[in-house]
């Protein structure tokens, strides 16, 4: 009740509204004119000495309130140009519980926003350029021993070059991806079609893909088994079926990259817990990922570390479970990493559409 009453009476509190501390210091003024103007009317005081004197506390009393309201905004104006000048760390005090105070604490949100943004966008030109380096490093390497005379132009040698050259190609790929996914002009086709044959046709292709020569090793996985389980078999699903194409496919692809050798990996679907909705989950047998990691591995350039790249190559670019995750939020699902007694388990929660 009394936690009612103080908020109710927020509008008359000086020190927790902007308002009322004016409405104070018109009240304080009048109230000192007025006492000064009864002393002079009592005494021999000249009131044209008393009107000094009034005047005179009138602009002490405002200067002070003054200088406190607006002390919030001289701040803000300097941690402001600050941040134009490239320094996001600045803060502004925010201990006034007035509005001044709501818009400090806005104000260093928007500030703690904005450095998370810069860094990202670091973090970001570092891990493409280092990304493009290598494989352009070699690209260049191959070409140029094909011209000094090291190395013939073979097809073996031939073949190397177009491991680099499609490494570079799916990279390209994926960060035109990633930038449609952020600019929001990847239109959502969403239609209803059965999950057994779209599923097992996605599994085809990361069977090719898998017993092809990929990365920036000559090794591949043809030991890695796939395996598909539907239940129910007419089991349906309304998604886009390009964009869960993406989803399955990376999720498939990091599977297998991680799995050692001679590994299961498991797609599973089943019907989710609403009506319509569809609850898909990939199971590999590899080192799994620790749970101080699963928050961060839907993250761009994420590979999990030296230890999390398992036998099958490099580890990846880092992009495709960004490019599941903003699949999936497109759609209205979820993706996280789920628990698992073995290996790796992402379970992949799609919403039902129309029948």
């Amino acid at each position: 009740m009394w936690a009612r009453v103080w908020e109710a009476l927020r509008p008359l509190d000086p020190f927790r509204s902007v308002k009322a501390a004016l409405g104070a210091l018109v009240i304080g003024s009048v109230v000192i004119t007025t006492l000064l103007v009864f002393l002079a009317i009592h005494s021999a005081t000249e009131l044209r000495v008393i009107t000094i004197f009034s005047i005179i506390a009138s602009l002490l009393i405002t200067q002070f309130v003054a200088h406190g309201l607006t002390a919030p905004l001289d701040e803000m104006t300097e941690v402001t140009r600050a941040m134009a000048h490239g320094d996001y760390t600045r803060r502004v005090s925010d201990g006034r519980r007035d509005e001044f105070g709501a818009l400090a604490t806005a104000f260093n949100r928007m500030a703690a926003d904005l450095e998370a943004v810069d860094t990202h966008r670091k973090e970001l030109v570092a891990n493409v350029s280092h990304e493009l380096r290598t494989p352009i490093a070699g690209l260049r390497a191959v070409l140029e021993n094909v011209v000094d005379g090291v190395s013939a132009a073979d097809p073996e040698t031939m073949r190397t070059a177009l491991q680099q050259t499609e490494r570079l190609g799916r990279l390209v790929e994926q960060l035109l991806d990633l930038s449609r996914l952020d600019n929001g002009v990847v239109p959502l086709r969403a239609r209803r079609f059965e999950v057994w044959p779209y599923l097992a046709g996605v599994l085809k292709e990361a069977s090719m893909a898998s017993n092809a020569v990929t990365g920036r090793t000559a090794r591949s996985r043809k030991d890695v088994h796939l395996h598909l389980d539907v239940r129910p078999p007419e089991l349906t699903a309304h998604a886009d079926a390009e964009r869960l194409h993406q989803v399955v496919a990376n999720l498939v692809e990091n599977a297998v990259r991680h799995s050692p050798p001679h590994g299961r990996v498991t797609v599973r679907a089943r019907q989710g817990e609403t009506p319509g909705s569809l609850a898909l989950e990939v199971l590999d047998e590899g080192p799994g990922i620790p749970e101080a990691e699963r928050h961060r591995v839907f993250e761009r350039f994420n590979r999990g570390g030296a230890d999390h790249q398992g036998p099958g190559g490099d580890g990846g670019t880092g992009l495709g479970l960004a490019i599941a995750r903003w699949a999936v939020d497109l759609h209205g699902g979820s993706i996280g990493v789920a628990e698992s007694a073995r290996g790796c388990r992402i379970k992949v929660t799609l919403p039902g559409g129309p029948s």
